[in-house]
């Protein structure tokens, strides 16, 4: 009997090798089993080895790996000495099992359990019982794609019920059926390893790194997702484009976490700092610098040239005999407040100059007045006051033929003579 059980079970384990159904109820799934059995007694039982046993089981899938089944089993075999007289013998117990491949046509399982076992004896009153004891293995098949699966188990029993152990046994085969809803099958549409039930952002990409919400991983904390990040590692808080790499705003090829310089123009060179090169050092960036390699150490006015004796205020003209600027002339002053407050040690005499015509000492006091409003100006430029006196030299100090009109012009200035460094 057991080389034909053995035969069996390998016809059916390669039956099953295709996976075309559950041949195992599915988790969170119950059901029922009916098998019949034949039993290999221990000798000292007294009985013939026979079929006819049964065995009934409700059982209850727990998860993928693991049921539970209640079984109960019967049997009446014929005493070896009267075999006109049978043994009724009864095992209700719990069993633990083991299932492989729950998912394919062919489901193998190993099993342990305990439980109760008794016997009633021909011709005797008392009802012998003791704990039973049994491990073994199993297997179902799918039958026709159906939910009914053929189910074959070997059981190694052994018992306490009468004076000494006796250990038996067991041969079972029979049919099971699943009823009732299964547990919710874990599903993941996108493949990220998050079931759908829980992934809060389906469709991942094929690959991507995601975290138990089954969203994409965003290591830096940049907001872009680390398979679209270009610049992976990006410091916290530096602010990106869509393609995970900090911004560069105008486009030196710094970016604006380490652009000291923002809005540098177009095109201009910069350095690694983001700032426009000044080659010869004089606080004037090339793009600007009129005079290029100017002498380390001298002050420059804003167009990188030397400051000497004095700043000149050419095209910083006044309506006649008047004290007021004409057109022009505050462009003029912006440049000369903007080198003194480049050069915060330069003290200097605002010298206010007129041309021969008219009286002296109406066109000296002219030229203070005049030389007022352009230190007026300046103050109001941001050039500290206690770095400016102011003069008027009238027509005392000439610097052109007053005799011709082009001279004339010449000598009507305001100068911005150096009294310190």
């Amino acid at each position: 009997m057991k080389k034909f059980f053995y035969v069996a079970l390998a016809t059916f384990m390669a039956l099953g090798s295709a996976q075309t159904a559950y041949a195992e109820a599915e988790a969170g799934q119950p059901y029922l089993s009916a098998m019949g059995i034949y039993t290999e007694y221990d000798s000292n039982r007294g009985v013939d080895d026979s079929f006819g046993g049964r065995q009934f089981g409700l059982g209850y899938a727990i998860n993928d790996k693991y049921n539970i089944e209640a079984m109960v089993s019967i049997a009446s075999p014929d005493y070896l000495s009267i075999p006109t007289t049978d043994q009724d013998q009864f095992g209700a117990g719990i069993d633990v099992q083991r299932v492989f491949r729950r998912a394919e046509r062919f489901s193998p399982y190993l099993h342990a359990g305990l439980g109760y076992f008794n016997v009633s004896q021909a011709g005797s009153t008392t009802v012998p019982d003791g704990p039973m004891y049994s491990v073994g293995a199993g297997f179902l098949l799918d039958l026709f794609s159906s939910e009914v699966a053929l189910r074959g188990e070997y059981r190694y029993r052994t018992d306490s019920a009468m004076v000494s152990d006796m250990s038996d046994n067991l041969f079972s085969l029979g049919l099971q059926l699943p009823f009732g809803s299964s547990a919710p099958k874990w599903v993941d549409t996108d493949g990220d390893g998050v079931a759908d039930s829980s992934d809060n952002c389906p469709n991942t990409p094929a690959g991507a790194r995601v975290d138990t919400f089954g969203c994409e991983l965003d290591s830096d904390g940049d907001g872009v997702k680390d398979s679209k990040d270009e610049c992976p590692g990006t410091p916290r808080g530096v602010a990106v484009g869509s393609n995970g790499c900090p911004n560069d705003s105008d486009g030196d090829g710094v970016t604006d976490d380490k652009d000291q310089c923002p809005n540098t123009p177009a095109g201009a060179p910069v350095d690694a700092n983001g700032c426009e090169l000044d080659d010869d050092g004089d606080g004037v960036v090339n793009r600007l610098d009129e005079c290029p390699n100017t002498t380390a150490g001298v002050q420059v006015d804003i167009k990188g040239c030397e400051i000497k004796a004095e700043i000149r205020l050419e095209g910083v003209n006044f309506e006649t005999n008047s004290d007021r600027l004409l057109p022009g002339a505050a462009s003029i002053l912006d440049d000369a407040a903007a080198t003194l407050n480049k050069n915060p040690t330069i003290r200097v005499e605002v010298a206010g100059h007129t041309d021969s015509d008219g009286a002296a000492e109406y066109n000296e006091s002219l030229s203070s007045r005049r030389a007022q409003t352009v230190r007026d100006y300046l103050a109001a430029n941001g050039v500290a006051t206690n770095r400016m006196t102011v003069r008027g030299y009238g027509e005392a100090q000439p610097i052109a033929d007053n005799a011709t009109a082009a001279g004339k012009a010449q000598n009507r200035r305001v100068v911005l003579r150096i009294t310190a460094r």
